[in-house]
């Protein structure tokens, strides 16, 4: 497999391009936006651009890496002889089910069809289409350059030699590939988006204040970055929609949605996208602020 189509230029979209590019694939990155795709493209290189600065790349490994990449505004367009395709749509059922209708129609037989959903079901997504066996889920962690997860989700019907090779190809793009089943939620999310939520009733309970809780999972669990943090930085609603589809599809109270985390998406605040979420980013990213609502 050489040729690769990625569908979305957006924060995922862009960052699974550049892994396979700079892996020595041919990519077609695939956005309706001429200027999402520009965005997408300037993101790109200001990430080359980092790993040139640390030494990691030389700039001729950038130069290499940016004519790997070809954009097109067109699905059918784009597609054309992709050996993969690789959706990272937002998170909306309803948008994938129809992308993957399309794909359907205009990709080759052969063509294997992955999703990078972090939470919709791949059995579902492969139902729409006529080949439900080369339909997988590639969930990458964002940032994708840096991080070295992909979940690989098996859809049901699934078959055996479209993971085994989605599994080899995702070794060769220095990746460390874990195989997991199609239910929802996945491993990552199933794990990670209750705790997130449970940080959040913690605060809309007053059991402590946002610093508070990020600075105990930090210093006590020797996370990276508190829950709180990690929501905003994740989403808010990108959250919201994640454990709407863990409450809806295992039908269990733990997942009940915050009425806070619903609140705030519904007040626009998403986290670092929108500016604030539980901190203040009007200043950037670096410094933490706590957002004026949670100030004590």
């Amino acid at each position: 497999m050489e040729n690769i189509a990625v569908i979305g230029s957006g924060t995922m979209g862009n960052g699974i391009a550049h892994v396979f590019a700079q892996n020595g694939f041919k990519v077609s990155l695939i956005d309706i936006s001429e200027a999402a795709l520009e965005k997408g493209m300037a993101t790109i290189g200001k990430n080359l651009d980092r790993q040139v600065k640390k030494e990691k790349i030389d700039e001729a490994k950038k130069t290499e890496t940016l004519n790997n990449i070809t954009t097109f505004t067109s699905v059918k367009e784009g597609a054309k002889g992709a050996d993969l395709v690789v959706e990272a749509a937002t998170e909306n059922t309803e948008l994938k089910l129809k992308i993957f209708k399309e794909l359907d129609e205009v990709c080759d037989e052969k063509t294997i069809l992955a999703s990078n959903t972090s939470s919709i079901s791949i059995t579902k997504i492969g139902s729409v289409t006529n080949r439900p066996e080369k339909v997988i889920g590639m969930h990458f962690m964002n940032p994708v350059p840096v991080m070295k997860l992909v979940e690989i989700i098996r859809g049901y019907s699934t078959s055996d030699e479209v993971t085994e090779r989605i599994m080899e190809m995702s070794k060769k793009l220095g990746k460390i590939p874990e195989e997991v089943n199609d239910y929802p939620g996945f491993i990552a999310n199933r794990i990670l988006m209750p705790m997130i939520n449970e940080a959040i009733f913690s605060l809309f309970e007053g059991v402590a204040g946002v610093k508070e809780i990020d600075s105990v999972m930090k210093l006590g669990m020797a996370h990276p970055m508190g829950p709180l943090q990690l929501a905003d930085f994740i989403g808010l609603d990108v959250c919201l929609s994640i454990l709407n589809v863990l409450h809806d599809g295992l039908g269990d109270p733990k997942y009940r949605p915050c009425p806070l985390l619903i609140n705030m998406v519904q007040a626009g605040k998403l986290g670092a996208k929108s500016g604030e979420g539980f901190y203040n980013y009007s200043h950037g990213t670096k410094d933490l602020v706590v957002a004026d609502t949670f100030k004590k």
